[in-house]
């Protein structure tokens, strides 16, 4: 669900990626230092797309394969020298429309985040030790639609795979925040791209939890590629959830006023 470059908001993160290849040259480095390059590499293709609305479908699926649809909109404004900003609203079903969700991602130290439920009218801060709790009955926990910033992981080159007959840089991210409910990640990066096809998330205890997808990319700009589809599947609940992005829009205009507290509220 950026899931973006940066990795949203794992909403955001249907991921962006620039378009021109380029052939990284890890003569002499350490896993380390190759991992490291990557990242650094993966993160500067999403760069100068300033901001985007879109709307998306999200299809809850429980152990039993029963679904429950969501209707939604994101509102992400890149931010200059610190973490994206980003807006999620709910528009269906009624029983949740106007709920809405803010996050201030930062380079470093916490992000910042508030939820809006209109049956309690009221704003709620969620805090660094509840990041990693279900974002609205979801596979994504609220960590998961934090923008990716270098700067929070260390980084280890794995190896070379093939995903979806792509060849892919295979590196292990391993968190430093210990309130994540994350221990590391391990993360498939197309060679030619840099577009990310696979995640794989990992608890506390080290087990794998979850795994997030990526598919249908299309490019947007010239420049900027977006993963149509993400689906977050929990290997222990075996339940799942699939952002399919219907519409999106770069460079609409929105500015940091429209990403505060108030603007939860007033967000339908």
């Amino acid at each position: 669900m950026k899931i973006n470059t940066k990795i949203p908001s794992v909403l955001l993160m249907l991921v962006l990626a620039a378009s021109a290849s380029a052939e990284l040259d890890f003569t002499g480095q350490s896993a380390q230092e190759y991992g490291l390059a990557i990242a650094t590499e993966f993160k500067a293709r999403n760069q100068g797309w300033h901001n985007s609305e879109s709307t998306l479908t999200m299809t809850l699926r429980n152990a039993n394969g029963e679904e429950n649809i969501r209707k939604i909109r994101i509102k992400t404004l890149e931010v200059e020298g610190d973490g994206d900003k980003s807006l999620t609203i709910f528009d269906q079903p009624r029983d949740i429309k106007g709920a809405a969700f803010l996050t201030f991602s930062h380079v470093s130290g916490s992000d910042d985040q508030w939820l809006y439920l209109p049956a309690l009218a009221r704003v709620k801060r969620i805090s660094s030790r509840n990041k990693s709790g279900p974002f609205m009955a979801s596979q994504f926990a609220y960590e998961d639609l934090s923008s990716f910033e270098i700067e929070k992981y260390t980084y280890r080159y794995l190896g070379m795979e093939t995903i979806d007959e792509r060849d892919c840089y295979k590196v292990e991210l391993v968190l430093l925040d210990e309130l994540s409910g994350y221990t590391r990640q391990v993360i498939w990066i197309d060679k030619e791209h840099f577009r990310a096809y696979k995640i794989d998330y990992y608890d506390r205890k080290e087990s794998l939890m979850k795994t997030l997808t990526f598919s249908e990319y299309e490019l947007y700009l010239k420049q900027y590629w977006r993963a149509i589809q993400a689906n977050m599947v929990n290997h222990q609940t075996q339940k799942s959830t699939l952002l399919h992005t219907d519409k999106i829009a770069f460079r609409t205009g929105l500015i940091e006023s429209d990403f505060n507290k108030t603007s939860l509220k007033r967000a339908h």
